[in-house]
């Protein structure tokens, strides 16, 4: 009896820039950046995707990136279509945009050297990056985050996927992009739900690694709320950081059951689902943290003054926690969503806890008494507020 064994390890190096006025002709990253990446003397190609609310609200920015590149011309061979796709979760809930880019990277002749360039949020980022990930079993991909969920998070991260069977991310891959440009220049035209959502991803990791980053969140909520771009700037590059620091840190593609970054979600994406999506990715991680840190409250590890102060932060930006959808109760209600959660994790339930603000703790089960408790409570203090 004998057997072979292979053993690699593969490199992932990637930069996230952050700028002004990206598309500027004055302003030289983009073009720089190609030209570091050229390798012979053939030019590549790039195709873009853009999110269709970035170009209702940007109707300059198709022009602008070919007057960019037509002063650039010699960096890279620019597709001469770009293709508009819907953003939120339709982008990602109907096959046909995957199906759309697929073409076009045959159309176009994009190759495996080549780029294809997404520009919008979060939603299209990993649909895009799916779409390229399948596409000749990979094609370089540049994320342009535009929002605050996806400057901070989900846009600086290595998950690509769309949704199945009304199922979160049930398809995906983990194929990190080949750069991540976050221009500030798209955030001044965010709606106030967008600006805000984008917040709670912030906080979730503070609330989990990082107790002084909390309590700068805390101490600037109104700043934020009141949308000062300097403090959200701020925000969003030490997020970002941090996210890239765990994503560093040793199971970049969670092989193992343990995703402490998913603090809040078991119960925020089932709430998507719930709202069908009309409740933002954001708005629904407000909700879960809320519920999880009550939750921590009941088991007598977060005191009921940082809980307090957890709740009365997400307020004071603008948060509302609770939603009539988390007292469904029917076998596809909320709490379906621990199951759901344990199955896309693979292997045994693993949910992040408080023990203290900035100190995350896994657990492996949670009380369904004790969860519907938490509801309550979150319910009574939204009618105390809204009183």
């Amino acid at each position: 009896m004998s057997h072979l064994q292979q053993s690699f390890t593969v490199q992932f190096v990637y930069n996230v820039f952050f700028t002004e006025k990206l598309f500027d002709t004055t302003n030289s990253l983009f073009a720089d950046f190609f030209h570091q990446q050229a390798t012979s003397a053939t030019q590549k190609k790039l195709l873009f995707v853009i999110d269709s609310g970035v170009v209702e609200t940007h109707p300059g920015l198709v022009a602008e990136i070919k007057a960019y590149f037509t002063q650039h011309a010699d960096v890279v061979d620019l597709a001469s279509d770009f293709l508009i796709i819907p953003g939120g979760e339709i982008a990602k809930n109907n096959p046909v945009f995957v199906e759309k880019i697929v073409d076009a990277v045959d159309t176009y002749g994009i190759d495996r050297h080549s780029y294809v360039a997404a520009i919008g949020g979060g939603s299209v980022l990993d649909m895009v990056g799916y779409a390229a990930a399948i596409s000749h079993r990979g094609i370089r991909h540049i994320r342009i985050p535009t929002t605050v969920l996806s400057q901070n998070d989900s846009g600086v991260g290595v998950k690509n996927g769309v949704n199945y069977k009304g199922k979160k991310n049930f398809l995906g891959t983990f194929v990190p992009p080949i750069a991540v440009f976050n221009d500030s220049t798209f955030l001044t035209t965010l709606d106030d739900r967008d600006w805000r959502a984008g917040i709670s991803e912030a906080i979730k990791v503070a609330l989990i690694k990082d107790k002084a980053f909390f309590e700068w969140v805390e101490t600037n909520a109104h700043a934020l709320a009141a949308r000062d771009m300097d403090a959200m700037q701020y925000l969003i590059h030490r997020c970002a950081q941090m996210h890239l620091q765990h994503i560093s840190g040793g199971d970049p593609f969670e092989m193992g059951s343990s995703r402490p970054l998913d603090f809040g979600h078991w119960s925020a994406h089932k709430l998507e689902q719930l709202t069908n999506f009309e409740l933002r990715h954001g708005e629904a991680v407000a909700i879960g943290i809320a519920l999880d840190s009550i939750y921590s409250q009941q088991l007598g590890w977060l005191t009921d003054a940082d809980t307090n102060r957890i709740l009365t932060t997400l307020r004071t930006l603008g948060f509302s926690l609770y939603q009539p959808m988390l007292d469904a109760d029917n076998s596809a209600g909320v709490l379906k969503g621990l199951s759901e959660f344990r199955e896309h994790l693979g292997g045994q339930l693993t949910i992040m806890l408080l023990k203290d603000i900035g100190l995350g703790v896994e657990v492996h089960e949670m009380d369904a008494t004790l969860v519907r408790q938490a509801i309550a409570t979150l319910r009574e203090h939204e009618l105390s507020t809204t009183v």
